[in-house]
């Protein structure tokens, strides 16, 4: 399988606020709004808009619906996730409001490419948790993967994906700068083609660090990130496909302008173009970024 695609599947906010029930396992997203739900969504919106068609500009298929007033988290689809053989994932989501996310509409429409459909959605019922590639982060191309555990992330479906799709998965415990685990795996990591980002110093457990740090540095070059980084985004990227052929990096401006000059060399190495869109209304209160955004549509 290919490390990266050029289809995208987006969500376009319907409503958008601080998640009141993300907030006790997501320590990056902002409450306490000053301003009306009504100018957040316009904000949002706005941002969305903009990004999108910076991808699309780009060479990227993109594929967006609108998501509804239910779900204020919908414009971070990782509910599913779809492989080239045509399989599809449903995954079971910590919280209510975003195992609401997954709409009969949107799931028709994906069988129609996707017929090897595996639902695990019934874990909610247990409050057992996997979010998507948001949960385990990948290296298709040579059958590994890395999980952080969290309450989102459920070790024993961890094992059940492994098993399921024959991938040598690490897990591991973080700590975020708020004492709590960061939230979501591509939060605090990305794996492209050639190189990977990380803040391996939220991994907690010292051997298991390296343990990750080798093995990652056995096919990719390593970049580095603090956790400071991490708060700015630096981790939340993806590698995505556009005219050409071309591989590109998406990350948000915010993460951008966090990069040291060392970490931007080393980017533009392996990536030409940079796809860097303004999303600080959606980090601000939404705790995600330019990866989050995004479901692959392999």
């Amino acid at each position: 399988m290919k490390q990266s695609t050029n289809h995208l599947f987006m969500v376009e906010p319907a409503v958008f606020y601080a998640n009141p029930q993300t907030m006790d396992t997501n320590a990056y997203q902002v409450s306490g709004e000053v301003e009306s739900h009504e100018i957040t969504l316009n904000k949002a919106r706005t941002e969305f808009r903009a990004y999108r068609d910076m991808l699309v500009e780009k060479g990227v298929m993109v594929t967006s619906v609108l998501g509804h007033k239910d779900c204020p988290d919908m414009v971070f689809p990782n509910w599913a996730s779809t492989y080239d053989n045509g399989k599809l994932i449903i995954y079971p989501m910590l919280n209510e409001n975003r195992g609401a996310e997954r709409t009969p509409k949107v799931i028709n429409w994906l069988k129609h490419y996707y017929p090897d459909i595996i639902d695990w959605s019934g874990y909610e019922a247990q409050n057992i948790a996997l979010e998507s590639t948001a949960s385990i982060v990948a290296d298709h191309v040579n059958r590994r993967a890395y999980s952080g555990i969290s309450r989102r992330t459920a070790p024993e479906l961890v094992a059940k994906w492994a098993e399921l799709m024959g991938y040598d998965v690490i897990s591991f415990e973080t700590m975020s700068h708020a004492g709590i685990p960061v939230y979501h795996t591509d939060f605090l990591m990305y794996i492209g083609s050639e190189m990977v980002g990380i803040c391996a110093e939220v991994i907690t457990d010292d051997d298991l660090r390296e343990a990750v740090l080798k093995r990652l540095r056995e096919t990719h070059e390593v970049v580095e990130f603090s956790n400071a980084q991490l708060r700015a985004n630096c981790c939340n990227a993806l590698e995505v496909v556009g005219t050409g052929a071309e591989r590109m990096l998406t990350m948000s401006k915010a993460a951008f302008e966090a990069l040291n000059s060392v970490q931007e060399r080393a980017i533009a190495k392996h990536y030409n173009t940079l796809i860097c869109p303004d999303l600080t209304t959606l980090e601000k209160y939404g705790g995600g970024s330019a990866r989050c955004m995004l479901m692959e549509l392999f």
